[in-house]
């Protein structure tokens, strides 16, 4: 019954570019159950590129490539990293990819190294960055502990803007994965400032989520909205018209979110 549920979920069109950001929960949490789900999502969802956060097992991930229709992938093979992502090679072209900040003098504020892609879609040039921030901590910025959580997610934050600034200061960027931290903290508390402090240049395309029902957030269990995507100024325009969601995958599955959490992960994409 679930699997035909589950084919129900749409989201990608053949006319717009769809980017998703999805921690799947130490992949494959629930072995070859999680891997066969999380490939008919990915066919459901049918979306130009997934970026992936939290992969536990690349063999099983790259098993899991294998077996998909139209679907190509790519995984930084690290112990530490889990990053990884899915793309559809008839829409999208990779042109280059990389990891940035990976020098053990950046190891605190970037546990998990950014990776970057470099894409075409409909000839358009996209820079993808897909982010694990350090989880955890108590809410508030302790300016005088480099080792604080916040601390570590706001200089994180720093470094990114940093580095989007010098690199791509005209392409279509968009930021996105598990950042571990909400965006609609008070400005003295948000690792995100140095993005809201330059709202003429990086805007959170979810911030309505952020701001919206609980119901609709992307890590129900706190409940909090900790996974977002933020772009760049080139992209307002487009944000005008774009649909914004959390894919609230549980509701496609007859045991609900239970179902869902216990054999696929805690955050929803």
């Amino acid at each position: 019954l679930w699997a035909r549920d589950i084919d129900e979920i749409s989201f990608g069109t053949a006319v717009s570019f769809e980017a998703v950001t999805w921690n799947t929960e130490w992949f494959p949490l629930n072995g070859e159950t999680t891997i066969n789900y999380v490939s008919q999502i990915v066919e459901a969802l049918d979306v130009d590129f997934l970026a992936f956060q939290e992969i536990d097992n690349f063999s099983s991930f790259a098993q899991m490539i294998e077996d998909l229709t139209n679907f190509d992938g790519y995984y930084v093979d690290s112990e530490y990293s889990g990053l990884a992502f899915i793309y559809k090679p008839n829409t999208v072209t990779i042109s280059e990819i990389y990891e940035i900040y990976t020098t053990q003098s950046y190891w605190r504020p970037f546990p998990r190294s950014p990776l970057v892609v470099e894409l075409q879609f409909m000839n358009e040039n996209f820079i993808l960055i897909n982010n694990h921030f350090k989880c955890c901590g108590d809410g508030y910025i302790d300016w005088g502990d480099n080792w604080d959580e916040e601390k570590r997610r706001y200089d994180a934050s720093v470094l990114l803007k940093e580095y989007i600034d010098e690199n791509f200061p005209n392409e279509n960027v968009i930021v996105l994965g598990d950042l571990n931290d909400e965006i609609t903290d008070a400005s003295s508390d948000n690792v995100f400032q140095p993005f809201f402090d330059d709202d003429a240049n990086y805007r959170f395309a979810d911030m309505e989520v952020a701001e919206g029902s609980s119901a609709d957030w992307s890590y129900p269990t706190w409940p909090s909205h900790i996974d977002h995507i933020l772009v760049t100024n080139e992209l307002f325009d487009e944000l005008e018209n774009a649909t914004i969601e959390t894919i609230k995958i549980d509701e496609f599955m007859s045991g609900g979110w239970n179902q869902y959490e216990n054999n696929i992960s805690d955050h929803r994409p």
